[in-house]
Formats: C-alpha cells, structure tokens, sequence
C-alpha cells in the first residue's frame, strides 16, 4: 500500500455512504468509517519511519516532459496533521449518526464530509504545491457543501456562501504566491521550496510572495480582519462545526504559516504581519466570545482566538514558540473538537443553544456535565490538563519576545488579558449551561443521549487528561517529530513536564485562572459597557456587499452589452488588433529568402475561386441559402489545399467537418427568415470595413512572417519518432493519440460538454415549422422522398465501412478515430434527412450522451492504465503478433485511445445535429395550428 493508494480509497469511500445508505443508518455509518480507517492504520504503520526521522515521498508522473508529477510526502507535521484528520474524522461519523434525524439524508452527508477529510488530507501530505492549492480549493468547496446542508435554512445558505466567497479569495491569492514562488525556485516540488528559504526571502518579490500567501492563510484559518466569516458557519450541523473547526478547515490555514515558515519567516516583515495579525486575532476573538449567548457561538469565537494565539506564536520567530505553536494545534483540536459535540448534545436532548434559556441541566445530564467540566477546563487552561501545558509554553515564549523593543513588556501583558478572557468564557460555559438556575422554556425536557453519541466525547476528554498527565509519553515523540520538520534544524531544548517549579509563566497562569473567576463573577458590569455598541450582524453586512458588487456588475454589463452581435466582434477583432499589432511592430522586418514553389494552372483557379466565394460570401450574407453555398465552396477548396500540400488527415477531416456544418446551417436555417433587410448605416458600414481591412492586414503580415522568417519547428521530432516512439508510421495521428494525447482527451471533453450544453439550450425550444419560403411557395409535402431514402439507407453500409477501414488505417495511413468518427455522423445524420427523426429514433436505439461519456471514459481510462505498469500517464504500448493466416499485425493501446475519441465524435455530432433535427418532428405547432 502507498500514501496514493490511501488518497484513492478515500475517493472511492466518498461513494460508499450514498451506495450503503438503503441499508440503514447502522450500515451506512460502519462502511463510511471503512475508509477513513484503512487511511488512519497505514498512517499508524508509518509513525516508526517518521519518529526516526525518515520522510515518506512518493511519486507519480504525470506528464514528465512538462514537469507535472503527482507526488506526495509524509514527515513529521504532515503526520500530525494527518492523525488529527483521521482520528477525528472518525469520531465525527460516530457521533454524526447519532446527532442527524432520520430524515435527513444521512448519506449525502457522509459523502460530502468524506470528500472533505480527503482534500485536507491532500493538503497535508502534497509534495507539490500545486496539487496542494487544488486541494486547498476542494476543501472550500466542500466546507460550502457541509455548512449549507440545512439548505432549506436562510443562515445556512448565506454562512456557506461567506465561507465560500472568502476562503477562495483567499485562495486564489495564495495561487498566486505560490507560482512565484515555484518562478523563483525553479521547481514546483514542495521538498526543493522548503530548502530554498534564503533564495526566496533575498528576492526582490518576497514583500509581494509573503503578503498572498499570508492572505491565503489568514482567510482559511479566520485571522482578523478576515474573521467574521467563521462564527456564521455554525449554521453548519454540528458535527460539521466540530470537525471542520477543531481540526481540519480552520486549521488548514495554520498548516500553510507551518508549512511555509522554513521559507517566509525570519524577517521582520514576517514578525509584524504575523505576530500582530494573532495577537488582535486572539484578543478580538477572547472578548468576543463572553457576550455570545448561543453555545457555538462562543466556542466559534474561543477558536478564533485560539487560531490567533496559534499564529501569534508563529510569527515570534523563535524556535520555542514554533514548538509551542504546534504543541497547542495538538491540544486545541481535542478539546475544542469534544467541546463542540457537548453542544451538540446539548442542543439534540434540550432543542436550543441559548445560554439564557439554558441552565441548571447538571441535574438532568450529569455524566455530559462532568465531560464537558473537563474539556472547558482544558480550554481555560487548567493545571493537568493538556491546554494548561501548551498555554504555559505560550506564555513563557511571550516573556522572552524582544522584538517589539521598549514595547515588548506589552505582549505577556496582552497574553495573560486573553488567558483571562478564556478562563471567563469557559467559566460562562460551565456555569449558565449546568449551574445557573434552573431551564427556562425548554422546547422539550432534557435528559443524557444515547450511549454511542458520548463515546467519541470520552476519548477526546480522556486524551485531554492523559496528554496533561503525561505529555512526554503521548506526544513527545509526535511533537518532537513534527517541530523538527518545521524548523529544519537541531531541536531547541524544552520541557515537557508537568511541573517546571515556581516560576513567571506560572504566576501568570494563576492570574489567568483567578482574574477569570473576577472577570465572570462581575461579568455584569462588562455586559452594561457592551451594550452601549450596536451590535452588528455580518451575514447582512456581506450579502450588502455582494449585492452592490452585483449591482455595479449588472450596470456594467448593461452599459456593455446591448444585444448587438456587431458590437461584440467589433469590439474582440478591435482587442485582438491592440494585442497583436504592437509585437509585430517588433518584428524583425528582414526577409529570408524562401524558394518559390511552382503552381499551375489548376492551383491558380482554385485560388481565384476560394477568393470569388469569400468575396461572394459577405456581398451575399443577407441571402443566406446563397451565402451557405458559397461559403461550403469555400471550405472544399480549403480541404482540396490541404490534400495539395501533403496534408490528407487534415483534407479528410476538413471535408468532414464541412459536411457535418452545412447540415447544421441548414438545419438552423430552416428557423430563420430567408433574406434580412440592410441594418448597418453607413458609418457603421465604413467602420466595419476598416477593423476588417485591419484584421485581414495582420494576418497577411503574420502569414508572410511565417514564410519569411526562420522558424525552427518541431516536425522532425515528431517524423523521427512517430515509428519507434508511438508505433505508427501517420505522424498526424500518433500526434493526437499520443505525444499530444492529453490535448486530444481535453478536446473530446469540450466537445461532450459542448454537445451537452447545445442539448440543455436546445430541450424546451418550441419553434413553429415553416409552412413555405420566404415567396410564399409551399414546401412540398413530400418531406422524405423515397428516392433519398432508397439511396440514403444503401450508402448506410458502405459509409460505414469506409468509416471503419479509416479507424482502423488511421495509426499508420490517413485516417484515425476523429475522421472516422465524423464519417460515421455524416452517414448516420443522412438518414434523419432522408427519413426523419420519428422513422430513426426507434431503429437507433442509443443514447448519444451515454456514448459520449463512454467514449471520454474509454480515453481516460487508457492513459490510466499506463499507470498499472509504472509509466506515466497515457504511455502508448505497442507490439508486433503474427497471427495465423493473416500474418503479422500490429497491436498499440493507442487504437483503444482513438476509440474513445470515435465514440465521442460520433456520440457529440448525432447529439446536436439531433437535437436541432427534433425541433422539425411532427409534434411541434405549425402556423396553421
């Protein structure tokens, strides 16, 4: 087994929980938990290599002439991050089944909170920074899909789309610091990044570099000023909050400052930017968090503040605050993850979150009490408990930051106002839910949930007592493992005991502990000084921004587009001229000699011709049967030039394709008036001749640049390898199926998309059929001649297997699956001309859609296969079989990659000439209906 093959599964468990859902909730939990398990145990089998310093990295090519390789690496703090993933990914699924109703689709759920572990875990384990910011994009994709599963709930839909609309800005930003970055290395392996530090910070680019990266951080992990988004994402089910808040989503930001810290740190810009942004993160958060009366909303903004000390200590540059960061990343998503699910529960077994309804439940939920005691208690930072210890090491590491200068006294001051305020709010916590008073207008009694649904709270709780008990020994190793690949050098000297004597950081603690017992018990006279603000609700605030951004755009839009088709190629022919002409002005003007090739008296005609139908084709454009034949003149004498000048595979194809549009024309031009009135004035007429005559200047000067100008071309490669390299002798097809074959799958699936979307527009258009032409003459009534149909149905046969003979020749003569293809569509598309589409439909009994993802797949899947044989994607394989009485013949998998394209064609071409076909059948209304 391999990190790939972990990635994979997880991809595949994405399916199982909508597959097993019919089975039961029972069922449908313990397949969904099979995945994430197989993940977490390899993971498990890995701790030995990586505690002894070793780093996992695996690779696999994908296109390797380009650079592009999938690669993925497993060191300390991707296994750490890692376990956090798994571990309490799989107690969400416990408890998620027992929280979600048996209404709701507890599949879909899974499903997406499945895709969600594997694009974190992506992240995690990305040797390569761009496959890291793909995965980076899906986790926001994800969350989008998790937060606004309560869809049918307005806070749920405009909390998805905040958390969408800010996590991908940011994300686009890191983009763009992360292509820079790769510029500046040379590589976009995150292995050679990390060792290029004083590279990138020696670049002129490093303020630009730090400033989008940092963005793409703080957005993700909710750094001020980018905040706000995280408390409306509690419109989330709860399991989604404390998964996503605890130890994945929010943290994904904190894994990239860590990432990244060998590489960005170390400069002043980086202290400041970093280490202010956590430190007001963290206070703003603390403070907030006192006055929230709903449950999640207080834990949302005690995380927000915990992310904010997290990035605090990352920004002191020092290697103690780098282990101390990491160290409370550990312990943060344990209790916050447990403190999260106790609301939960709350909530599932009382039906509200609200602090000032709640209180007094110790005499109804005991045991729910005692867990949630110990996880606040962890939070506030409470002696033997394993926040106490990280919270200790944060407040030491603060004493000795001296970079504010005189202003240094000023952090361990501001550290210890936000330990107080967390001791107040965990207090608050404790006391209003379990303590104060008695439940006021419950919606329904309260009472202990159901065995199971505690479970995954034990384990946390209990790993809160055993890390605060005995940390050297649960995380010791873990810790050190990961602050070694952080920091990149020798480990700096600390302690992880429970019991460092009197000192500083203890005084300070006890000063959190007692001034948050004053703060809570007088908490009244801050509720009075709170209220005199008006209290603001971003949800409002950012659907008014978005809904002026939309405004300005619809203003714009409208300003720019009035529906004229003139205006928009004007406007791109105008735009295309800006960008072309000035690089041509560039241009070395010197011609080189070239010699003349001979022409005749045939090739001179064909010349005059194209250019007579050209020149007929625009002075006739008005008359639109007319200007169809002229411009189909057109198009065979440009397939007649091409078989002139050696080019048979595109001669073929152009024909084809010639074929195919002008049934597509007419098939259109049945719909539309037969001649159109002038429209154009003769300013515009004047303006309209002079971009063409613009436009028709920089193509002749770019062509006579191409045929004067020496150019080394890549044709001989291709001619010398088309034989031994992809096993066919027809350069143009190996090209295609081949050394371009990724080009080629990308083409076919534009053209599947393309047909579907033709069909989307094309399926509720009710068009009245045309009872005569534009003189009043009736159509015959004759619609299918019998003569055509005669013809048409014995060509049938020959045209395919002519189409076949040209598949099948097409590696090594003319021909190939995109030729054959639309030869196959040409002779199937004249039979719905010759009979109709209610004589065919019944004898052509296929979906042409299901043909079109069958043929993308059949490509896709044989590049794949290359894979199974360790070479990179979309390796052709070939080899010569005597077969008896035949002889000797030769087989490559590149014949299986044209099939696909065959089938696509064929399916993409029938799909839209058929789909404008159907608006003519006979159950469409007629004028005299």
């Amino acid at each position: 087994m391999s990190l790939f093959w972990i990635t994979a599964i997880l991809l595949i468990g994405v399916l199982v929980p909508v597959v097993t859902e019919r089975f039961g909730r029972t069922i449908n939990t313990i397949c969904t938990m099979v995945a994430p398990a197989i993940a977490l145990a390899y993971i498990i089998s890995l701790i030995p290599a990586v505690f002894g310093g070793e780093v996992v990295v695996e690779y696999l090519e994908w296109i390797p002439a380009a650079g592009l390789t999938l690669s993925l690496h497993l060191d300390g703090l991707a296994l750490m991050f890692a376990l956090l993933i798994l571990g309490i990914g799989l107690l969400i699924i416990v408890y998620a089944r027992y929280y979600l109703s048996k209404k709701e689709a507890v599949g879909r759920f899974f499903a997406y909170l499945i895709l969600f572990m594997t694009a974190m875990l992506s992240i995690v384990l990305s040797n390569n920074v761009l496959q890291m910011w793909m995965a980076w994009e899906v986790t926001s994709i994800s969350s989008f899909l998790l937060i606004s599963f309560w869809s049918t709930k307005s806070e749920s839909r405009k909390g998805a789309r905040m958390a969408l609309t800010v996590t991908a800005a940011g994300g686009l930003a890191l983009l763009a610091g992360l292509l820079i970055i790769a510029d500046i290395v040379g590589s976009y392996e995150l292995r050679v990044i990390l060792a290029s530090g004083d590279l990138i910070r020696e670049s002129a680019l490093y303020p630009v570099i730090l400033i989008l990266v940092l963005a793409g951080a703080f957005t993700k992990s909710a750094q001020f000023p980018f905040h706000f988004w995280l408390p409306h994402a509690m419109a989330a089910p709860t399991p989604v909050s404390a998964y996503l808040h605890s130890a994945t989503m929010v943290k994904a930001g904190i894994f990239l400052l860590a990432r990244m810290y060998p590489v960005l740190s170390g400069t002043e810009m980086w202290f400041l930017i970093v280490s202010m942004t956590g430190l007001i993160t963290m206070l703003l958060g603390a403070y907030i968090a006192l006055f929230k009366h709903d449950l999640k909303g207080l834990l949302a903004y005690s995380t927000i503040s915990h992310l904010g000390l997290i990035t605090l200590l990352l920004g002191l540059n020092t290697p103690l605050a780098t282990v101390a960061a990491l160290f409370h990343i550990m312990n943060h998503a344990v209790f916050k993850a447990s403190l999260f699910m106790i609301a939960g529960i709350i909530d599932h077994e009382s039906g509200t979150r609200d602090m000032r309804k709640l209180g007094g439940l110790w005499r109804f939920m005991p045991y729910t009490a005692t867990l949630a005691m110990i996880a606040a208690a962890s939070m506030a930072g409470v002696p033997l408990l394993n926040g106490f210890l990280s919270k200790e090491m944060f407040l030491a590491e603060t004493l000795h930051s001296s970079s504010l200068g005189f202003l240094s006294w000023m952090m361990p001051v501001l550290a210890t106002l936000a330990a107080i305020f967390a001791v107040a709010y965990s207090m608050r916590f404790i006391h209003d839910v379990f303590f104060n008073g008695e439940p006021k207008d419950l919606p329904k009694t309260p009472h202990e949930p159901t065995r199971f649904m505690k479970v995954p709270i034990e384990i946390l709780v209990a790993l809160c007592l055993l890390v605060g008990i005995f940390p050297t020994f649960m995380v010791g190793d873990l810790l050190a493992s990961a602050s070694s690949s952080v920091l990149m050098t020798e480990l700096p000297y600390y302690s992880l005991a429970i019991w460092h004597g009197f000192n500083i950081p203890l005084l300070m603690s006890a000063i959190a502990i007692v001034g948050g017992l004053i703060v809570y018990a007088y908490r009244s006279h801050l509720y009075r000084f709170q209220a005199q603000f008006q209290e603001s609700d971003e949800k409002l605030i950012f659907e008014g921004v978005i809904q002026t951004l939309v405004g300005y755009a619809v203003k714009a839009h409208n300003g720019l587009s009035n529906g004229s088709l003139q205006r928009y190629i004007a406007a791109l022919l105008l735009f295309t001229i800006a960008i072309t002409a000035v690089p041509l002005i560039h241009l070395n003007s010197v011609a080189t000699r070239v010699p003349d090739q001979p022409v005749s008296g045939v090739e001179i005609t064909a010349a005059i011709i194209l250019c007579l139908s050209a020149i007929a084709t625009v002075i006739y454009h008005r008359k639109r049967m007319i200007a169809l034949i002229t411009l189909s003149v057109v198009g065979l004498i440009v397939s007649i030039s091409f078989a002139r000048f050696s080019a048979p595979d595109l001669a073929l194809t152009q024909l084809s394709v010639e074929v195919v549009t002008v049934i597509l024309l007419m098939l259109a031009l049945f719909f539309l008036p037969q001649k159109t009135a002038s429209e154009s004035s003769p300013s515009r007429v004047v303006r309209d001749l002079g971009i063409a005559a613009a436009i028709g200047g920089l193509v002749a000067t770019i062509n006579y640049a191409f045929i004067t100008q020496p150019i080394d071309t890549i044709s001989e490669f291709f001619l010398a390898n088309s034989k031994t390299g992809g096993g066919g002798t027809n350069a143009v097809n190996v090209i295609l199926v081949d050394f371009r074959g990724l080009d080629t799958l990308g083409e076919i699936l534009v053209l599947g998309v393309a047909a579907l979307g033709i069909f989307n527009l094309l399926a509720r258009v009710r068009l009245a059929m045309p009872s005569s032409n534009e003189n009043g003459i009736p159509w015959s009534q004759d619609r299918h001649p019998p003569i055509l149909a005669m013809i048409s149905q014995a060509l049938l046969p020959l045209a395919l297997l002519v189409s076949f003979y040209i598949f099948l020749r097409g590696h090594n003569m003319p021909g190939g699956g995109f030729i054959a293809g639309l030869i196959t569509a040409v002779a199937l598309i004249q039979q719905y001309i010759a009979h109709g589409v209610d004589w065919v439909k019944p004898r052509i009994k296929v979906e042409y859609q299901t043909l079109i993802s069958l043929g993308v797949l059949i490509a896709t899947f044989t590049g794949i296969a290359s894979w199974f044989f360790g070479r990179p994607f979309m390796t052709t394989w070939f080899d010569y079989f005597d077969i008896p009485l035949i002889g000797e013949i030769e087989l490559a998998s590149a014949l299986v990659f044209d099939l696909g394209v065959y089938l696509t064609v064929v399916g993409a071409t029938l799909f839209i000439l058929a789909s404008l076909g159907k608006l003519t059948s006979s159950h469409r209304p007629t004028p005299e209906e």
